[in-house]
């Protein structure tokens, strides 16, 4: 093979690619529909409240009524002495919402039922703030039947809300603060990534090899390049687009919510309460941010515990494994994805040949899944060394740390298997860009691996 033949196969497919209305297209929108994603819960949650309701409430127990609590957005009002079908027959021309009916109370049983009728279905929020005043009551009031002094607050003395705080320790003997939510929601972020790029941009190698082979512009090229050259040009260059465009979707996405955060308020960026933007705000400033996120008793708070998490990962060592893995895990599929599309003329044929490199993809994705529950387990461990499935397992393993030999490894074990693999699809490409007229079979592509 001749490197500067490759070199051109390359530039062409990376010309080609970016310039089509298709790439300019999705190049930005997925931003946009990626900030909007991010932009518009932030804008429902901050403008969710909703209008004030008016309950009448006809409580026969003569315990609920004095619990609820009337707001900014609920009013409650005392109809006991009205007959409640009345109520709900004459809803709209009273001004209520709702009528809150409480049946009489239960002696025997200390209990009793309720029941809400509505012009229209009450919001979920205000059907469970209902539903916790009337259990409330109905708590007191057994308590209050057992007749002992100071009953309630012996209950609520031995209510009991430890939070189990957890450390790390590294090779130093260093101890640090972790939280293993952070952790999962790192390893999924990795995990879908890696699943998703490679399926997306491998797919789009076989889609080009077809859409060449089947415009008979192949037939062109390989009178120029060898098959070879030509098959591993356009996997570097489709992979060279594929960077290209998840950069600008990086920093599109970013400008944008940026943007929307700088015209709509501070609020959109932070998408959190605006003592947590103060603390976002004051990172800058030593000591003191750490203690505006420390309570009196000096127990840290949830938003500095992830803040903590997040700076003790070792973020260098991710991202040169996100790399790695993810150049290496794209080689491999990319080569198999080439060798399938050289074998076929369109599209429908592929489904036959495509399935069994796609299973050991997608096993790959649901153990990356599993991994954050049992890290360090056998089947985890293992899935991380097996090539096909190593891309995405070994980065979905990272966040919970794992030993710098196991990362060499299964790098090493995935380089050798993608050399082999790129040799064998070279074989088959080699071959199969020139066979026309005819279905591809499994038997059809190990005949053209045996042929010198």
């Amino acid at each position: 093979m001749k490197i500067k033949n490759i070199g051109i196969i390359i530039r062409r497919e990376y010309l080609n690619r970016v310039k089509k209305k298709s790439f300019l297209i999705t190049t930005f929108l997925v931003p946009l529909l990626l900030a909007l994603c991010y932009i518009v819960p932030v804008l429902l949650i901050l403008n969710s409240k909703d209008k004030m309701k008016f309950v009448a409430v006809v409580d026969q127990s003569g315990i609920v009524y004095p619990t609820l609590e009337s707001n900014e957005t609920v009013f409650f009002a005392d109809c006991s002495d009205r007959n409640v079908d009345s109520i709900k027959v004459q809803l709209e021309q009273m001004g209520y919402d709702a009528v809150l009916y409480i049946s009489p109370l239960d002696t025997a049983a200390k209990t009793l039922s309720s029941e809400i009728t509505s012009q229209k279905p009450l919001g979920l929020d205000l059907s469970e703030k209902i539903g916790r005043y009337i259990n409330d009551a109905v708590e007191s009031y057994r308590i209050a039947s057992y007749k002992i002094d100071g009953l309630n607050e012996i209950l609520e003395d031995v209510k009991a809300d430890i939070k189990l705080r957890t450390f790390t320790i590294d090779e130093d003997g260093k101890e640090s603060v972790s939280e293993s939510g952070v952790y999962v929601a790192i390893s999924l972020i990795l995990g879908f990534l890696v699943y998703i790029f490679i399926a997306l941009f491998g797919g789009t190698v076989m889609s080009a090899v077809i859409e060449e082979k089947a415009s008979r512009v192949i037939e062109v090229l390989v009178s120029s390049v060898k098959a070879t050259e030509l098959m591993f040009g356009k996997i570097i260059g489709v992979a060279l687009v594929a960077t290209t465009q998840f950069i600008l979707w990086v920093v599109l996405t970013i400008a944008i919510i940026a943007g929307a955060g700088s015209v709509l308020g501070q609020k959109v960026i932070s998408g959190i309460s605006p003592e947590a933007g103060n603390i976002v705000g004051s990172m800058g400033s030593g000591s003191s941010a750490m203690t505006s996120v420390v309570g009196a008793s000096g127990e840290m708070g949830e938003f500095a515990v992830v803040l903590s998490t997040l700076q003790n990962l070792p973020i260098a060592k991710i991202l040169v494994a996100f790399l790695v893995f993810f150049i290496l895990g794209y080689m491999l599929y990319a080569s198999m994805f080439a060798a399938i599309g050289s074998a076929v003329e369109t599209q429908e044929d592929t489904s036959q040949l495509q399935l069994p490199v796609t299973i050991p993809l997608m096993i790959g994705y649901f153990l990356s899944i599993y991994s954050f529950n049992a890290p360090d387990s056998g089947i985890t461990f293992w899935a991380s060394m097996v090539p096909f499935t190593s891309p995405i397992v070994m980065l979905a393993r990272l966040p919970f740390g794992v030993q710098t030999w196991e990362i060499v490894l299964s790098a090493a074990i995935l380089l050798a298997t993608v050399i082999l693999f790129a040799w064998l699809s070279a074989k088959i490409y080699k071959v199969g860009i020139l066979m026309f007229g005819k279905k591809s079979t499994w038997k059809d592509l190990w005949k053209w691996l045996r042929q010198d």
